[in-house]
C-alpha cells in the first residue's frame, strides 16, 4: 500500500483530460515540508494507518508518547495500543467502522505504552481518500491527557469529599440557592435548624425562612440584591422554622459567579445563635438592672451627702440671724459669730467639693478633663495639703508622719494633683481615724512616688478590684459618708498625667495607696 506521505509521483486527472503528477517538483517540496512539520511535533502522536489498521507512518510525538521507535512499530496493528479488554471486545475495529460510517471518530480513554503503562488519551481518527474517493487509509492523532485526567479526578474527589463534608455538618445550615433564591441543595445542619427534609424544601424560595413582616417589606430579595452587587451579605436576625417558631440566626450569603462573571446562584450559611442571643439579652438585662440599681443608690447617697452639710449650715445661719436680731451691733458676741461662720464656711466648702466631684465625673465621662501643666514642686504641694488637714487630723486622732522635705520638680497640673493628694489624705483620715498616718514623697527611676498609708479598717478583698470605679463604696454608707467618686477621679487625673495609682490592703490592718507620676509630659 502507498503511504499517504509518500512523495513519489501520483497521476491526477485534470479538467482538460490530461494528467498531472503530485510528485512534480513543487508538490515534492510541499510534501517534504509537511513531513518535516509532522515529524517535529512532539506533543501529538500523529500516525497513519492503512485501510486494515496497520501503522504506515510514525512521528516524533508518537515515539515520545507511546514509547516505540519507528522501526519497532511500523507494520504493526494499531490495536496494540489498546488495553487487552478493549481488544477482546473488538473495540479497535469498531473505531475504524465508526470512522467509515460517520467520517470521524473521537474519544478519551485508556491506551497502552510500550512498557505496558497506561495513559489517558484523546484520540481522533479520520479517513484518508484519494481524488476518486477511494479509502487509502486513516490519519490518527493522539494526545496524552493523563495529567488533566488526574487533575479532573482529584477535583471530582475533592468535590465529592466536600459534598459529603457539607452534607454531614450539623452545626451549620449550608445550602445553595439559584439566582432567583430557590433552594437547590440541603444539608443535615439545615434540616436540624429549619426542620425541613430535603424533599420538602428543594425548589422552594428561601423567603419562607423569614418572618412575615420581613417578607412583607421585601427583605429576602434585598439580601440577594446586596449579595449579588457586593458579593456578600451578612446579618444576625430572626428566622422561622418549619413549625413556625423563631430562632436567632447568623446568616451569610455569598454570590457565586462563573469565569465570565455570570451569576450562577448563592451559597448560604446559617448558624443558630438563639442560646447566645438569650445569654446576651440576659446579660444586657442584668447590666441594665445594675445600672438602675447603681443610679438609685447614687441618688440616695448623693441626696444624703448633699443634705448632710445643709442641716448644720441652716442651723448656724439661723442662729446667727437670731443673734443679730437680738443684739445691737455694738453688743454682738464676736467670738460666737466667728465660730458659727467658720462652721458654715466648712459646710459650704463641703457642698462645693461634692458638686465639683460630680462635675469632674461628667467631664471625665465626656472626655473633657483638661490639664494645665506648669513647673511645680510636688513635695511642697503635699506639705501644703497635709498642713491644711492638720485640724481635721487632730480632731480624728491621727498623728501624721510626713516625709516630703526634698524638693521634687515636675511639669504637672497643680490644682488636679491637689485633688489627688486631698482625696487620698481625706480617705486615710476617714478610714484610719485614731491610728497613725504616714505620707511620703520620693523619686524612683525618674518618677515621682507618693505613698499614703493608714492603719485603719482596711479594704475587703472582694472590693479591691473595683475600688477605682465610679460610685463604688467598700464600706457601709451608714458608718462612712461619701459618694464613692474620690478614688475614681484620683485614678483618672493620675492616668491623664501618664501615671498610675495602686492599692495594697489587708482588712483590719490598713491600706496603702501609691501614686507614680512621670516628671515630664504625659506619654
Amino acid at each position: 500500500m502507498r503511504s499517504p506521505l509518500d512523495d513519489s509521483p501520483r497521476p491526477l486527472a485534470t479538467n482538460n483530460g490530461g494528467t498531472a503528477f503530485v510528485g512534480d517538483p513543487s508538490a515534492r517540496d510541499t510534501g517534504a515540508q509537511l513531513r518535516l512539520f509532522i515529524d517535529s511535533v512532539k506533543d501529538y502522536a500523529i500516525l497513519t494507518l492503512d485501510p486494515g489498521g496497520y501503522i504506515v507512518t510514525w512521528n516524533t510525538g508518537a515515539e515520545r508518547i507511546k514509547g516505540y521507535r519507528a522501526e519497532e512499530i511500523l507494520g504493526q496493528h494499531f490495536s496494540c495500543f489498546h488495553p487487552p479488554d478493549d481488544v477482546a471486545r473488538g473495540k479497535p475495529q469498531q473505531e475504524l467502522e465508526t470512522v467509515l460510517r460517520e467520517g470521524r471518530f473521537e474519544e478519551e480513554g485508556w491506551r497502552l505504552r510500550k512498557d505496558g503503562g497506561r495513559f489517558w488519551a484523546n484520540v481522533v481518527i479520520t479517513p484518508m481518500r484519494d481524488p476518486q474517493g477511494l479509502l487509502v487509509g486513516f490519519a490518527k492523532v493522539t494526545r496524552d491527557f493523563t495529567e488533566r485526567k488526574l487533575a479532573q479526578e482529584q477535583l471530582q474527589q475533592s468535590e465529592e469529599r466536600f459534598r459529603l463534608l457539607v452534607s454531614h455538618i450539623q452545626d451549620y445550615a449550608i445550602y445553595m440557592l439559584d439566582p432567583e433564591g430557590r433552594v437547590t441543595t440541603w444539608n443535615a445542619g439545615a434540616e436540624r435548624f429549619k426542620q425541613y427534609r430535603a424533599e420538602e424544601i428543594l425548589g422552594q424560595h428561601f423567603s419562607r425562612f423569614f418572618p412575615p413582616e420581613d417578607v412583607a417589606r421585601g427583605k429576602p430579595w434585598k439580601a440577594l440584591q446586596i449579595a449579588a452587587n457586593e458579593g456578600h451579605f451578612e446579618e444576625e436576625a430572626w428566622r422561622i422554622r418549619k413549625d413556625g417558631t423563631r430562632f436567632w440566626a447568623n446568616v451569610v450569603i455569598t454570590a457565586m459567579r462563573d469565569a465570565q462573571d455570570r451569576l450562577m446562584g448563592f451559597a448560604k450559611v446559617t448558624r443558630d445563635f438563639t442560646e447566645r442571643k438569650q445569654t446576651q439579652d440576659q446579660r444586657e438585662l442584668e447590666l441594665l438592672r445594675d445600672a438602675v440599681r447603681a443610679r438609685d443608690e447614687f441618688l440616695s447617697v448623693a441626696s444624703h451627702e448633699l443634705k448632710t452639710p445643709l442641716t448644720p449650715l441652716q442651723l448656724k445661719l439661723t442662729a446667727l440671724l437670731r443673734v443679730v436680731e437680738n443684739h445691737p451691733a455694738a453688743t454682738l458676741p464676736v467670738q460666737r459669730v466667728a465660730r458659727d461662720l467658720e462652721v458654715a464656711r466648712r459646710q459650704v466648702r463641703k457642698l462645693s467639693d461634692l458638686i465639683e466631684d460630680l462635675l469632674d465625673v461628667s467631664r471625665i465621662t465626656m472626655g473633657q478633663l483638661r490639664l494645665e501643666r506648669a513647673p511645680m514642686d510636688f513635695s511642697a504641694l503635699v506639705r501644703e495639703v497635709v498642713a491644711r488637714y492638720a485640724p481635721q487630723s487632730a480632731q480624728v486622732g491621727c498623728g501624721v508622719t510626713l516625709d516630703a522635705h526634698t524638693p521634687l520638680e515636675g511639669n504637672w497640673d497643680r490644682a488636679r494633683l491637689d485633688q489627688v493628694v486631698t482625696n487620698l489624705l481625706s480617705n486615710a483620715l476617714k478610714y484610719g481615724a485614731g491610728k497613725p498616718l504616714h505620707v511620703s514623697v520620693s523619686l524612683d527611676a525618674g518618677r515621682a512616688v507618693l505613698c499614703v498609708r493608714d492603719e485603719g479598717i482596711g479594704i475587703p478583698v472582694d472590693a479591691q478590684p473595683r475600688l477605682f470605679e465610679r460610685f463604688v463604696r467598700a464600706v457601709s454608707e451608714r458608718n462612712y459618708g461619701g459618694l464613692g467618686l474620690g478614688l475614681f477621679i484620683t485614678q483618672q487625673i493620675v492616668e491623664a498625667h501618664g501615671g498610675s495609682v495602686q492599692v495594697r490592703s489587708t482588712p483590719g490592718e490598713g491600706a496603702t495607696f501609691t501614686v507614680t507620676l512621670p516628671t515630664g509630659e504625659a506619654s
